[in-house]
């Protein structure tokens, strides 16, 4: 059933595979976490939006959405779109978003975290924005302020390798990447999975702070001779509430309405505006 009014909140988490066994923040026993209204669906001007979870952290409202609002019979843009439109209406200024990648740079072992703050898009879905009316710079697109807070509480919550920079390689998957694939990013990437785009960008365009926790769960082909998908299950079951811990302790340490990042300045009134209104008159 479809909600008429979307709650206010100003922080949202786009759940990946790291947090979805967890049923996050659900399973996780801290005292300060609450959940105020669940499987909560709007009608949006690109179809019906995921299902949605509301909760507190203290005082601090959370909107939450699984596999980034992915699901059989609706494009991964047009989910993007639902999960990123409500977000706007609710006012949301922060948002962190988590997942499982695969390894492009040698150096990089399963489960080492990576706060990335550069990404390379590899993927066809470059046209994906809720209406155009903004020239996106994409300056500092992982922003800064937030990379900082999820570093220091992935090495509070953490004993193993933490790394506070890096490249993400967005592809449109649903497949994993051929060796020759693997091989063309390396050099020019760390990581590689499905996620970070368009969302980086849908998130400049609502004028909110994003960034990103990511954690490998495989070696990109050609990086070992073999990679085990038992290896990446067991992460998957294993690790979720360590990464939800993280990501609720980054929500605790970063104020929503103090920002001292250029996120929402990088944002630009479009030189082309006659052209978009014109378009959108025609329909």
């Amino acid at each position: 059933m479809s909600e008429s009014k979307i709650p206010k909140a100003d922080y949202a988490v786009v759940g990946g595979s790291g947090t979805l066994s967890s049923n996050f923040p659900a399973n996780l026993p801290d005292e300060d976490v609450e959940i105020l209204a669940d499987n909560l669906h709007f009608e949006t001007p690109y179809g019906m939006s995921p299902a949605i979870r509301l909760f507190r952290v203290g005082q601090k409202r959370v909107l939450t959405v699984k596999m980034h609002g992915w699901r059989s019979g609706v494009t991964r843009a047009d989910a993007s779109r639902q999960v990123f439109w409500t977000f706007r209406e609710a006012g949301v200024k922060r948002i962190i978003s988590e997942g499982g990648v695969g390894t492009v740079n040698k150096l990089l072992d399963l489960r080492d975290f990576i706060i990335p703050d550069d990404y390379l898009d590899l993927s066809v879905r470059k046209d994906v924005m809720l209406d155009g009316r903004y020239l996106l710079i994409m300056r500092d697109a992982l922003c800064p302020e937030m990379r900082q807070a999820l570093i220091e509480s992935t090495k509070k919550r953490f004993d193993g390798r933490v790394f506070i920079r890096g490249t993400y390689a967005v592809t449109d998957g649903r497949h994993f990447e051929s060796p020759a694939e693997v091989a063309m990013m390396n050099g020019h990437a760390d990581i590689v999975g499905q996620s970070i785009a368009p969302e980086v960008y849908l998130a400049r365009e609502i004028g909110a702070c994003y960034a990103g926790l990511y954690f490998t769960v495989n070696y990109g082909e050609g990086i070992r001779e073999k990679w085990s998908h038992k290896d990446m299950s067991d992460i998957f079951y294993d690790d979720a509430p360590m990464i939800g811990e993280i990501i609720l302790e980054t929500i605790r340490n970063v104020d929503a309405n103090d920002r001292h990042c250029e996120c929402l300045d990088l944002r630009k009134e479009t030189l082309l505006k006659d052209v978009y209104n014109e378009v959108s008159a025609k329909g």
